[in-house]
């Protein structure tokens, strides 16, 4: 076994699949996860059976909800926490030791934006205010289009670690890169961050055209097709995009590599999408029915079985665009569905009419 000692802190299926990734390179791994029953199951069965079932993980592979424990002595340590939860458990943390000292090198895997009382943050530049000044501009952020259902099984994959500082970017890369894992490093931390945030937003409103192709819905009655997806992802695309630029992204190329279309691509596309289900089962199971708005939805959020991103980020990008004066129609048309001020089907048809 190597020398490596690496700490993963989230046992849902991204985190869980990560670890595999680490672990599997004969690294010492440890995951750290909340409930008594996924550690159980990773520690005797070497299965995440509740968050990426059917994967046998490795024997080496050890499990905690002890977050001191897991989080102590590790030369990389990985925040996989939803962003929801991440702040706090960022806070817990900072009583260890290695951490105080600024001896662990970390990244986030955390999608989404931290709210402040300045407004909704970028997760790193959050983080900085938290973590000790060793961590200003040091921190790593990966992204990309992946699934954890596909990498815990070893299919080819690109992914993007971002950071100011280039040691560390490269560090990440070196600890996580194998025959069919790929990873880049970049520059453009807030770039990759926004569209990371963002593209879950789109593909709610992705999920809800796809839902909607195969239903009679009034004047939407086969009207949408392929191509229409199409127009969807690329408008939306470009609201990632107008969003980046105000949020300081230095690079353009950002939103024409994976860490920009190939991950907005994927999140729309592909089956195992969190997001477009949620956008799908807005129409085929009417979901928001027993909520009030956008924050009984949020208060409530574990009542939907599974955790959307693109929720949260949906107030957080409504916030920002009204504080940029940004023209983004469909992060704007999707805040107005979730908050039940708008039927997906009427927003969808204006918005479409409005694009000639």
């Amino acid at each position: 076994m190597n020398n490596t000692r690496a700490a993963v802190i989230g046992a849902g299926a991204w985190g869980t699949a990560v670890a595999k990734v680490i672990a599997d390179k004969g690294n010492d791994t440890v995951i750290w996860g909340l409930e008594e029953d996924v550690a159980e199951d990773i520690n005797s069965r070497h299965m995440n059976s509740r968050y990426l079932p059917d994967v046998l993980l490795p024997v080496t592979l050890r499990a905690t909800t002890d977050l001191i424990e897991a989080a102590g002595g590790r030369e990389f340590l990985i925040l996989a926490s939803p962003s929801l939860y991440l702040l706090d458990t960022v806070k817990r943390m900072l009583t260890v030791p290695s951490i105080r000292e600024g001896e662990t090198t970390i990244a986030v895997l955390a999608k989404g934006f931290l709210p402040s009382p300045k407004g909704p943050r970028l997760i790193l530049e959050m983080l900085e205010n938290y973590l000790p000044g060793f961590y200003r501009q040091s921190l790593v952020y990966i992204a990309g289009p992946s699934h954890a259902e596909e990498v815990s099984r070893g299919k080819i994959t690109g992914l993007i670690a971002a950071s100011e500082n280039a040691r560390n970017s490269i560090r990440f890369r070196d600890l996580l890169k194998t025959n069919w894992l790929l990873v880049f490093p970049s520059f453009d931390v807030k770039g990759v961050q926004v569209a990371a945030a963002a593209k879950n937003v789109i593909a709610i409103a992705f999920g809800i055209m796809d839902a909607l192709k195969t239903q009679v819905h009034g004047d939407l009655k086969n009207v949408f097709g392929d191509g229409t997806e199409s127009l969807l992802l690329a408008a939306g695309l470009n609201e990632i995009q107008i969003l980046g630029h105000a949020m300081g992204s230095t690079h353009p190329e950002t939103f024409t590599s994976i860490s920009g279309v190939g991950d907005l691509d994927v999140t729309c596309r592909s089956i195992f999408g969190r997001n477009r289900r949620f956008g799908q089962e807005i129409i085929e199971k009417s979901i928001l029915s027993p909520f009030k708005d956008l924050e009984d939805l949020l208060s409530r959020i574990k009542e939907v079985g599974y955790l959307p991103e693109g929720v949260a980020a949906a107030k957080h990008v409504k916030i920002l665009l009204e504080k940029h004066k940004l023209k983004m129609p469909i992060c704007a048309g999707l805040y107005q569905i979730l908050n039940k001020e708008v039927a997906p089907e009427e927003f969808l048809w204006n918005f479409l009419k409005d694009l000639g």
